[in-house]
């Protein structure tokens, strides 16, 4: 580069500039991220108040208020049952209480018996 100072302050303007659009396109990735999740979310709650009824919603959201996973895996377990077409009608909360005690993992119960 030669020694002008024009060209100089001109480099650094354009480091700076392609610095900027660098960051711009990270946090544009960012938010498409945020927004494919958003609909993903949009869609898992169409899908379930579909296929739900609100005694059965109710129950599902006081599970996950509880146990946050355990509440995400019955949820995917109940749009696994929609999409392949074993549910008939709407999951009623007898259905669900029934489908909650099938996800809920064995519980290690303890007898102890006093001589």
């Amino acid at each position: 580069m030669s020694d002008n100072p024009d060209d100089e302050r001109i480099e650094k303007l354009r480091e700076e500039r392609m610095e900027e659009l660098k960051e711009q396109q990270s946090e544009g990735q960012g938010e498409g991220a945020e927004q494919a999740r958003a609909q993903r979310d949009a869609q898992k709650k169409a899908a379930l108040r579909q296929h739900l009824t609100d005694g059965a919603r109710q129950r599902l959201n006081s599970v996950k208020m509880s146990k946050p996973q355990f509440g995400e895996q019955a949820e995917q377990q109940i749009l696994r049952l929609a999409q392949s077409g074993r549910v008939q009608g709407k999951i009623d909360e007898e259905q669900m209480k029934s489908l909650l005690q099938e996800l809920k993992p064995d519980s290690n119960s303890y007898n102890v018996t006093r001589r």
